[in-house]
């Protein structure tokens, strides 16, 4: 899943999915003295129009003894690594406090509250970008001048580098999660549905059984097979049954894209072996292309001298 979707961010204004995901993927000791009943969506009060207007971010806050501490979810579907999430985040992290001194939230005398960055990033491409301000900063400094420089630093959760095996044996909302986008067949979905609806049977998480359909239907199945007709399915147990019913049909669909993405990824990897970085006319050419392209195309690559030669029209 490449781009945003609203379904995504639905998914994470659910608290228990927000815990399961601290109480998974933050393993420092400290976790264990929060206090995730308190665990609350900070919304409304205090926050800028600048924070309330970013739609990919997400702001909660939980008990650690008498303190809060607030979580900075930020969501990256950006298919281009931001070199400089460090610095947006100092930013972003900046007005958060602004704002909650602005609202009371800091009464006068005490500390700043603790925040925790994540950004949960899902694209393709792994994440590279340095998650240390201090690492973007000019290296050479006199230790003098070095010590006045901002300090800062966010936890990365790059989910398709997560081990799968890690995930599968977690009890956990957010891993489940992880595994559906990483999944390559109907049986793998299917599986983690299972669970899904076995974690998930209390009344009170109804609205987060809705919103793991609703990101399937939207995002994930459309991403799987483009172009098949999806039945108006209302909660996982129906979306379990739907996909047993069509998991033959499916997997050989699955199959033909696998194979399709594995032909591309191959061939870009010997147009930049011969060409250098690929323009983006390129790079959008080899995304759409289907089976019979980049067959052709990858026959040119011996024969043809230039970049468009190769990837001209195969009819």
């Amino acid at each position: 899943m490449a781009d945003h979707d609203p379904s995504y961010k639905l998914l994470f204004s659910h608290r228990d999915l927000v815990a399961d995901l601290i109480r998974g993927f933050v393993q420092e000791d400290w976790v264990e003295q929060l206090d995730f009943t308190t665990l609350q969506r900070v919304s409304e009060i205090g926050i800028s129009h600048d924070l309330r207007e970013r739609e990919d971010d997400m702001i909660w806050r939980l008990r650690w003894g008498d303190r809060w501490v607030y979580v900075y979810l930020l969501l990256e579907f950006q298919s281009t690594v931001d070199r400089f999430m460090t610095v947006r985040l100092l930013t972003y992290v900046g007005l958060l406090y602004q704002d909650l001194a602005a609202a009371g939230e800091i009464p006068a005398g005490d500390p700043l509250p603790p925040v925790l960055p994540i950004v949960l990033y899902n694209g393709e491409k792994s994440w590279w970008a340095k998650t240390s301000l201090d690492e973007l900063i000019e290296p050479d400094l006199p230790q003098q001048l070095r010590r006045w420089q901002p300090q800062f630093r966010y936890l990365l959760l790059d989910e398709q580098r997560l081990a799968d095996t890690a995930l599968a044996g977690q009890r956990n909302i957010a891993a489940a999660l992880f595994r559906l986008e990483n999944s390559r067949r109907p049986e793998d979905i299917e599986r983690v549905l299972a669970s899904l609806i076995e974690w998930l049977a209390a009344p009170e998480q109804d609205s987060l059984r809705r919103a793991f359909v609703v990101w399937l239907k939207r995002v994930l199945l459309p991403a799987r097979v483009p172009g098949a007709e999806l039945p108006n399915v209302n909660d996982l147990q129906e979306m379990r049954a739907m996909l047993a019913e069509r998991v033959k049909t499916w997997t050989e669909e699955w199959k033909q894209q696998g194979v399709s993405e594995g032909e591309a990824k191959l061939l870009r990897r010997l147009l930049i072996r011969r060409f250098g970085a690929l323009p983006a006319w390129a790079e959008a050419h080899l995304e759409q292309a289907g089976e019979d392209a980049l067959e052709v195309w990858a026959d040119r690559v011996l024969e043809c001298a230039t970049l468009e030669e190769i990837l001209k029209d195969p009819t």
